[in-house]
């Protein structure tokens, strides 16, 4: 069954999250270097299939374009043109980064691995796409 893809996009590194085949939960999947994140969606595509792409959209407190928000716009072109039957959702990602952090701290993880941006970024992309699920649940309802 085709998945869920969460990206939480950034300049150097991505963080990846996916569904569980049924779409219930939220899973990290990987922190993937941007230059070779289209290959590895590619890849996982083939192996798994995705149904959906759920992007992080950065913006600043005041609801404004942050300085990312145009590269994240360009990858989702790009991801757009690679991916033309997968549609892709925007999501609001302004205090993911926060709740990720949180959450390392809440689970007891060391302070040397919080230093660890790569699970940072896993962690963001998993908040995004739980938070996509439980958006796309409110709706249904």
């Amino acid at each position: 069954m085709p998945r869920i893809v969460s990206i939480d996009y950034g300049q150097k590194r991505s963080g990846i999250a996916v569904t569980d085949p049924l779409k219930i939960f939220a899973t990290a999947l990987a922190t993937v270097d941007t230059a070779s994140l289209i290959t590895f969606l590619k890849d996982y595509h083939q192996k798994e299939g995705i149904e959906v792409f759920v992007v992080g959209m950065p913006a600043t407190l005041s609801n404004r374009e942050s300085s990312n928000t145009q590269s994240v716009k360009d990858f989702i072109s790009t991801l757009q043109n690679t991916f033309q039957d997968i549609p892709v959702e925007e999501i609001d990602e302004r205090f993911t980064t926060s709740m990720a952090f949180d959450t390392m701290l809440a689970g007891g993880v060391k302070k040397k691995a919080r230093r660890n941006k790569a699970l940072l970024d896993r962690i963001s992309a998993t908040i995004i796409l739980q938070t996509y699920l439980e958006l796309k649940n409110k709706k249904c309802k």
